[in-house]
């Protein structure tokens, strides 16, 4: 009886978890290269009564034998690195990767972190930064002097001037990829760190070894679907609503045990 009370409990948080990774999702359904997380749960240990295989007589075995679970726990909460929609912006430095690939980006502690969302902007300096400012890597400076910006499938960024009748490149995108991008970390503000699991970064030419391009005046939102978050709510709701009604079952069966009298 306490077995199916602790068995119990350990849905409820489950399922809580579950819903806090759901909320999560459709709080940023509208975040720029955002990736939706689900959370992966595993059974814990079993109580063994009786054991498969053990035998019955001297010449038979028990086919199948007595295992009490004991509930179930968190195992990983997992990155989904497909492609969110893309939409169209017209903003000249607005950028989203067709296919694999991540912007580079340099924290101000010299670091590099990595992101999927293209919404860049220019600084005082004329860097092409993040919203808050971070450097694009390889770092490109756009002149104070320039009327327009082109930016190719491969990355090159080149802008018009007044009084010159020929393009000027300014440098270069630069994509990273990893052999396990779920194993980054995620460190908030659209950025993603390096760990162990995902391996060391890739850097390339956009559209060439496996990376993607990347396309002016487009955008990557997220790949959260409000439909499927909405149906894995409505599920962890109702699991974590039987889970109670469990404890409480169980609850019932004990006060009937105390209530018996000789």
């Amino acid at each position: 009886m306490i077995r199916a009370l602790w068995t119990a409990a350990s849905g409820m948080q489950a399922q809580q978890t579950n819903i806090d990774v759901v909320a999560n999702n459709l709080a940023n359904v509208n975040t720029a290269g955002f990736k939706k997380s689900r959370a992966d749960f595993q059974d814990l240990m079993y109580q063994n009564m009786k054991t498969t295989g053990s035998p019955s007589t001297n010449t038979t075995q028990v086919p199948s034998g007595i295992q009490i679970g004991l509930g179930a726990k968190l195992a990983a909460v997992t990155k989904i690195f497909t492609i969110g929609n893309i939409n169209q912006t017209g903003n000249e430095l607005d950028m989203a990767i067709e296919g694999d690939g991540f912007y580079q980006i340099q924290m101000p502690d010299g670091t590099t972190t990595y992101t999927r969302s293209g919404a860049f902007k220019r600084d005082s300096q004329g860097r092409v930064v993040t919203s808050d400012g971070y450097p694009l890597i390889p770092e490109i400076v756009i002149p104070n002097n320039a009327t327009a910006i082109n930016i190719g499938n491969d990355g090159t960024v080149s802008v018009s001037q007044a009084g010159q009748k020929s393009p000027t490149n300014v440098g270069n995108i630069q994509l990273a990829m990893f052999s396990n991008p779920s194993g980054l970390l995620a460190i908030g503000k659209n950025l993603f760190q390096e760990s162990d699991s995902s391996g060391n970064a890739t850097t390339g030419t956009p559209g060439q070894n496996g990376l993607g391009t990347t396309a002016q005046g487009f955008l990557e939102m997220s790949n959260v679907s409000v439909m499927e978050e909405m149906v894995n709510m409505i599920t962890g709701q109702r699991a974590y609503e039987v889970n109670s009604k469990a404890v409480q079952t169980a609850d019932e069966m004990l006060q009937t045990a105390n209530s018996l009298k000789r």
